[in-house]
């Protein structure tokens, strides 16, 4: 089995990118002359997904231009989070909603998103259909990470993630999740780690390592370091 729809989370204010991004939204920064959108984007394709679901609410109007200007040659809808803005797990709800699919790559642009993580995200997806699970997380060892000051999100241990110490793994902004978690939920505004939090009660919350240096775009302090590699 496939994942065929990789939905990408564009809806946020970026507060901690400002001044940057009073004017630009955060997903369309540039580094070395690639929008971190785009970046996200590539990655997608060369994983043989079939379409792509963006939510969008803080300046919208830029990355539908985006989009429309430019030739990705794949499949983008664009999604509004609507009246207010929906947080990570009711911006995932309102597009999957958008979808017949039952299962989803989701990816956060903040990452900087490579072919280097191709393997792995096939691997990852191959561990979740044979093992049939339900979500499964891309985690990587804090010590991978570029930005020193990051906490780790995770305790990481055969594939199972928790939240007792130590804390040493850092999740990327790369997970698959079915449609049936998100059965309890209607559309509003709330964050996706309210229904991690659930897995982790029941001790079903899973994890896959990546073995990739992390790059990711944590404060405007890090993306101006980002800018110089």
């Amino acid at each position: 089995m496939r994942i065929n729809t990789a939905l990408i989370l564009c809806a946020g204010y970026g507060k901690r990118l400002n001044p940057l991004t009073l004017d630009t939204p955060k997903p369309l920064l540039q580094l070395n002359d690639k929008t971190m959108l785009e970046r996200c984007i590539n990655l997608i394709k060369k994983l043989g997904i079939k379409k792509i679901l963006i939510n969008t609410f803080y300046l919208d109007q830029q990355i539908f231009d985006f989009i429309q200007n430019k030739d990705f040659l794949i499949d983008i809808q664009l999604v509004k989070d609507g009246k207010e803005i929906l947080n990570t797990g009711g911006g995932i709800l309102n597009m999957i909603n958008h979808s017949k699919d039952k299962d989803f790559l989701i990816f956060n642009p903040d990452t900087l998103w490579n072919e280097k993580y191709i393997d792995e995200i096939n691997k990852m997806q191959n561990f979740y259909f044979s093992n049939k699970l339900s979500n499964i997380l891309l985690v990587i060892n804090k010590k991978l990470s570029f930005d020193n000051d990051l906490k780790g999100d995770f305790k990481f241990n055969e594939n199972i993630l928790k939240k007792n110490d130590p804390q040493n793994f850092i999740f990327t902004g790369c997970q698959i999740l079915n449609k049936n978690l998100f059965s309890k939920y209607e559309i509003s505004s709330f964050p996706i780690s309210e229904i991690w939090n659930e897995l982790l009660k029941k001790n079903n919350l899973n994890g896959f390592e990546s073995l990739n240096k992390f790059y990711h775009s944590t404060n405007l302090e890090i993306f101006k370091k980002l800018k110089d590699l």
